[in-house]
């Protein structure tokens, strides 16, 4: 495998088991929107240019899937799904009195979506980054103490 395609991709994965590079960003959607509607997670007001909790979710998924040597590609795609479902709440059922077909519209918007691709690559990085970093100190840790690691 090239070393970019490792990079964006991560290593190849025996398909026998589910890979969680699927799993992750519905997951973070889900986790994201459940908890804005329910009220855990809440936004203090104003301006809302970064969704705070939402990118925190996002975060820990990147670099959870970095620690176990997933590409760019998983981390950014998880914190873009973490994100969305912030704007998925807002606009869906945050916007009350717009039509359905008005909300959709909001949420869908390209701009909206093009500025939480920005978010998510430059939060994707550095918590791909993080986790990496992570990943490469266990190893360490694990070959100075004679530890093997099965990376799964």
């Amino acid at each position: 495998m090239s070393s970019a395609r490792a990079l964006l991709l991560g290593r190849n994965r025996d398909r026998s088991r589910l890979d969680p590079r699927l799993l992750a960003p519905p997951a973070c959607f889900a986790l994201v929107f459940a908890a804005y509607a329910a009220g855990v997670f809440e936004v203090a007001g104003g301006v809302v240019f970064l969704a705070g909790d939402a990118a925190v979710v996002g975060s820990l998924a990147a670099a959870a899937l970095a620690v176990r040597r997933n590409g760019l590609v998983a981390s950014w795609t998880v914190v873009y799904a973490a994100l969305l479902g912030y704007s998925a709440d807002h606009y869906l059922l945050g916007l009350s009195g717009r039509s359905l077909g008005d909300r959709l519209v909001a949420l869908l918007g390209v701009d909206g979506l093009v500025y939480l691709g920005v978010q998510a690559l430059v939060i994707g990085t550095l918590a791909w980054l993080a986790g990496r970093l992570v990943g490469l100190a266990g190893t360490a840790l694990g070959r100075r103490y004679g530890v093997s690691r099965r990376d799964g």
